[in-house]
């Protein structure tokens, strides 16, 4: 029960009532409904709380549900969207290597003529042009037609 007295969850009743409402009506993630059932047995507005082992058993979920559950409660001050729902990813986790410029560049080189002895660009011809030019960094077939086709530019 240490989790209960590290990060206590006390519930408004209007919180309440949204936890209630998303537990019984309504089409939600089961992720959202098994969170709002683990902040609803956390409660101590409405009297002693049962230990976490007792509660993850009733509700079929770890020990860590309960414990992540309760931390997200406290992070987030009290919120009880935010702790339900699901948390937004803040950037990409890679930035792309397409900018502005390297975006121009490819398509200056695909509107321009083929290399001597080759009808057209094909995407995997780009890729190895692209490869050897210093100032763009190397690119897949995938992404030159990705960019490409942003730009709704058709090889021919």
């Amino acid at each position: 029960m240490p989790s209960q007295k590290k990060r206590p969850v006390t519930l408004t009743a209007a919180d309440r009532e949204v936890l209630v409402q998303v537990t019984t009506t309504g089409v939600r993630p089961a992720s959202m409904i098994r969170r709002a059932r683990v902040l609803l047995a956390l409660d101590t507005s409405v009297g002693v709380v049962d230990p976490k082992e007792v509660i993850a058993a009733r509700l079929g979920v770890s020990g860590e549900t309960i414990r992540l559950v309760a931390k997200r409660f406290a992070e987030t001050g009290g919120d009880v969207e935010a702790t339900i729902g699901r948390k937004k990813r803040d950037l990409p986790p890679v930035p792309s290597p397409v900018t502005g410029e390297v975006e121009a560049r490819l398509i200056a080189m695909a509107c321009s003529p083929p290399p001597q002895g080759y009808a057209r660009w094909s995407l995997r011809l780009l890729e190895k042009h692209v490869a050897l030019v210093e100032d763009i960094p190397d690119l897949d077939h995938s992404t030159i037609g990705r960019v490409l086709k942003k730009r709704n530019c058709a090889l021919t």
